[in-house]
């Protein structure tokens, strides 16, 4: 187990006293100096424990002031409720609202929320020019010859490496190059699905997806959902019958934010396994953990391959370079 570092252990004895509001908001917090004396550390060991704090919203520090306790540390916002719509079949029309979420692109006025895009000034752009002009010129003329259907080899095996989530379960071989993830799902439904066939999708859904169902002639079924566990799995187990397909957002939920526990995900790849529904999982979020490990995703416990594992850079890296990825099991 890992050690807990002098610093992090007051920065969580300072965070459970604003917690219990022993601290309120407003409240000054000791000066560094005062800090070191009083839990007798170095002065770094003070300014490393009020860094973590501010970095979680704790603590804010003034000009010349010191360090307060933020006025938004203790709001604690209530979670949305569980999404109880009649999982029955339900014709989306999706093409409005993407319309107008793609129109605010350009517009510098607008913060974007209904994409998850990172902000540019946040992207090391120089280094990625200077990493794709290095690449073209490592390729000489190949890079303008035809890929391998599935696409790059050289990508795919690196891509495998990179999975170490999924603990060596996929490999080269495995994976399909797609042009971004919202591609990778098209592909997978139009690859186990017919018009007019029902997929399951959670409740509130990406856009995306509904705008794939209904240019693909489908008809989504949603599920209810919750803002902590994820997708109802005994509403679903109901309908799982009459669709031909799920289609989810497991780790870090569009638009919702969830994480899927572990034991709720191997339940689902249960559920889909003995009704032998394929699921196409959406993991493109699943890198953006800042947690100890690395949230698994349900590709990791599927063993009938019905779990098709769609992911991209666009969050990681920057999204218009459109390179995603499928590891389609079966399919």
């Amino acid at each position: 187990m890992k050690t807990e570092a002098l610093y992090q252990k007051i920065a969580r004895t300072i965070a459970e006293q604003i917690q219990s509001e022993t601290l309120q908001q407003g409240d000054k917090l000791p000066s560094i100096r005062s800090a070191q004396k009083l839990y007798n550390v170095s002065i770094n060991t003070v300014k490393l424990a009020y860094l973590e704090l501010e970095s979680h919203s704790l603590i804010e520090p003034r000009p010349k002031s010191g360090y307060f306790v933020s006025q938004t540390s203790q709001r604690k916002l209530a979670l949305p409720s569980v999404t109880r719509i009649k999982a029955t079949e339900k014709k989306e029309t999706a093409q409005d609202l993407v319309d107008k979420v793609f129109g605010t692109i350009a517009n510098e006025d607008v913060t974007q929320f209904a994409l998850g895009i990172p902000g540019k000034n946040f992207l090391p752009l120089a280094k990625l020019n200077k990493a794709i002009i290095k690449a073209v010129k490592d390729r000489d003329d190949s890079a303008t010859s035809y890929e391998p259907v599935q696409g790059s080899e050289h990508l795919r095996r690196e891509i495998a490496k990179w999975a170490l989530v999924l603990e060596g379960k996929i490999t080269e071989e495995d994976l399909v190059i797609t042009s971004g993830a919202i591609n990778a799902i098209y592909n997978g439904l139009m690859a186990v699905t017919k018009p007019g066939d029902a997929v399951a999708i959670e409740t509130p859904a990406y856009f995306g997806v509904l705008r794939a169902i209904q240019l693909l002639g489908l008809r989504a079924i949603e599920v209810p959902t919750h803002p902590v566990l994820g997708v109802d799995l005994d509403a679903l187990k109901e309908i799982l019958p009459q669709v031909a397909a799920c289609c989810f957002v497991t780790n870090f939920n569009n638009p919702m934010g969830f994480q899927m526990p572990d034991e709720n995900k191997k339940e689902l790849v249960r559920l889909i396994t003995h009704y032998n529904v394929p699921l196409i999982e959406d993991d493109i979020y699943g890198n953006l953990f800042f947690g100890a490990e690395r949230p698994k995703p349900c590709k990791y416990y599927d063993e009938a391959g019905l779990v098709m594992w769609c992911g991209s850079v666009s969050k990681t890296m920057a999204p218009g370079y459109r390179v995603g990825w499928v590891a389609p099991g079966q399919f």
